[in-house]
């Protein structure tokens, strides 16, 4: 039996990996899932005091050697498929956050959007979407 958190718990693995995976959680991308857990309909009934609790839990797998694949794989097996397409948008709006994408977030969400089967014209409509909202004048 393949291993599993909670739908709520693995969209936050979603984000703090995201923010992680570069060895540098910083201030915005810290704030973005803040806000995204606070208003999110994904996050309704979820209690905000528990998120410190779930990120630090997502760090221990992450550190632990073979650690970004346990993630995806807790990821992929926790969310359901309609919610595929909702943690990917997660994920790029924490890259997106501090306005620089850099390499090793690109290859998650790569590793990520390939991990949820997710179709690549809805891949470049979420991404589209993120650098529509983070354009700056």
């Amino acid at each position: 039996m393949s291993q599993t958190v909670p739908v709520q718990s693995a969209l936050i693995y979603v984000m703090v990996t995201m923010s992680a995976v570069d060895s540098s959680m910083n201030d915005a991308e810290l704030r973005k899932i803040g806000n995204i857990v606070a208003n999110l309909p994904a996050f309704k009934g979820f209690d905000q005091n528990r998120l410190v609790s779930e990120a630090e839990a997502c760090g221990e797998i992450v550190s632990r050697d073979g650690g970004l694949k346990h993630v995806l794989d807790l990821i992929a097996n926790s969310l359901p498929a309609k919610l595929h397409e909702t943690a990917y948008a997660l994920a790029v709006e924490v890259a997106a956050a501090d306005l620089a994408v850099g390499q090793e977030e690109l290859r998650f969400l790569q590793l990520l959007r390939d991990r949820l089967n997710l179709e690549k014209l809805v891949v470049a409509a979420i991404e589209r979407g993120a650098r529509a909202r983070h354009t700056t004048a």
